[in-house]
């Protein structure tokens, strides 16, 4: 009778997922202490810069190998996709990106990064940091893989974990595809992904319908003019008085074409003209950020910028073979981030009754920073959802409100991030999605 009471429990346990979930908050905070601590800082100390994280995803490949995946490397470059198949059911995607940033950590962490690497960019060797967190984002994935594959009787379908390259330079997920990433491991039915955040509360999920990350557009305007000397503008045509006109005409996108409860930027972050005081150039450079968040607000905004480009030429007198030239690079382009509607609810309900009402929050982005999360769920369209993490401690927080230290930003050489909440709630959040979206029939 003992016997049975026994089998008959464990029989319960399996088929009821409550039981399940509730094994899972524990199970992640042992393997937090027992392993992803210790490959958390392994990460952090070993950052990579974008198309170089070889070692990186080497360690990533060996964590997934050996939690029981079919592994792929050199995917897009140095991209990692982990498959593990468990029956009929969907096929869903959780992507963690992988690369650091050139940047010199001042974080003050006894495990702070000392590597070096030469970039590719500037030819230069320079310092590299995980300054935005993607070490927390691949220790999570590692660790939701040891957790699915600790739990494969209580889910069903196909698991699909990748480790994107380069996604601080943008290209990563479109090299990925490009790379036949859906004809070579097929297509998913939902795909996942999140990013911890030094602005939100370490432990705290944000999850928002619409648009967590913008779409951004890299734009050149070339400005001719016609050289003369300083003492004599009439003489020719000034690229730097018709480039300032450019730039002041191009903040009337923003402010009158666009609906007030419609966000949009237009940034001129670069101006680059002559090479004298008393000599008027014939070329001027304005380099443009152009930030979205919907494909009808891009193009409002681009088709925007070559009207006024092109029309202050006309105005200033050139000729139609010297006006202004409006460049957007298909290299630095990236689509806006849209969270599927009916999705977001749905794992909003799951990530409420597992989190409670306090662990998850709808709060709306208050930048236009930029993901190439897109690439991998645009064309074709696939329900997904990016959710954000938080990764401060609220101390930190109340501390900087009363006039202590300000909370550093990401990309900065002070950031840091608490990684032991942020980690666990990563790999939670992430194990309850997926229970839920390949729940046993």
């Amino acid at each position: 009778m003992k016997k049975f009471f026994i089998t008959a429990l464990s029989l319960a346990v399996m088929s009821n997922p409550v039981m399940a979930w509730d094994s899972v908050k524990q199970a992640v905070a042992d393997d937090y202490e027992n392993h992803l601590s210790d490959l958390y800082i392994h990460f952090h100390q070993n950052p990579e810069l974008s198309h170089q994280e070889f070692k990186t995803a080497a360690r990533l490949a060996e964590e997934l190998k050996a939690a029981g995946f079919e592994v792929t490397t050199g995917v897009g470059g140095t991209g990692v996709v982990a498959i593990m198949k468990n029956g009929d059911g969907p096929l869903v995607m959780m992507r963690a990106d992988m690369d650091g940033l050139p940047v010199l950590e001042k974080s003050g962490l006894p495990y702070a990064s000392k590597i070096t690497q030469l970039s590719l960019l500037t030819n230069n060797v320079v310092p590299v940091t995980h300054a935005c967190g993607h070490d927390v984002h691949i220790t999570s994935l590692v660790g939701t893989a040891r957790r699915m594959a600790a739990m494969r009787d209580k889910w069903a379908g196909t698991l699909m974990l990748i480790g994107q390259p380069a996604e601080e330079l943008g290209p990563g997920a479109q090299a990925m595809m490009e790379d036949n990433l859906w004809q070579r491991f097929g297509k998913p039915d939902y795909a996942m992904a999140f990013h911890v955040s030094a602005q939100g509360v370490a432990g705290i999920i944000n999850v928002t319908e619409g648009s967590p990350f913008a779409g951004s557009d890299t734009v050149d305007i070339i400005v001719h003019g016609i050289g003369a000397h300083g003492a004599s503008p009439h003489a020719g045509k000034d690229p730097v008085l018709l480039g300032s006109q450019i730039v002041i005409a191009l903040q009337t996108l923003v402010s009158r074409e666009l609906s007030p409860r419609q966000p949009g930027v237009v940034t001129v972050g670069s101006f680059h003209s002559g090479t004298k005081h008393n000599i008027i150039s014939d070329r001027a450079h304005l380099q443009l950020t152009v930030r979205n968040t919907n494909l009808k607000t891009r193009k409002i905004l681009l088709d925007g910028i070559k009207r006024i480009a092109e029309n202050m030429g006309r105005v200033a007198g050139l000729p139609e073979d010297k006006l202004p030239e409006v460049m957007v690079s298909s290299d630095n382009s990236l689509p806006p981030t849209i969270n599927n509607v009916d999705l977001v609810r749905r794992l909003r309900k799951v990530w409420q009754s597992r989190m409670g009402n306090d662990g998850v929050v709808d709060i709306a982005p208050t930048g236009m920073g930029a993901e190439d999360f897109p690439f991998f769920t645009m064309e074709p369209e696939i329900p997904s959802v990016y959710f954000i993490v938080g990764g401060t401690p609220k101390e930190d927080f109340e501390r900087a409100s009363a006039g202590g230290p300000a909370v550093p930003s990401h990309h900065s050489p002070l950031f840091k991030v608490s990684p032991e909440p942020a980690v666990k709630t990563g790999v939670e959040a992430t194990v309850y999605a997926l229970l839920d979206l390949m729940a046993k029939k």
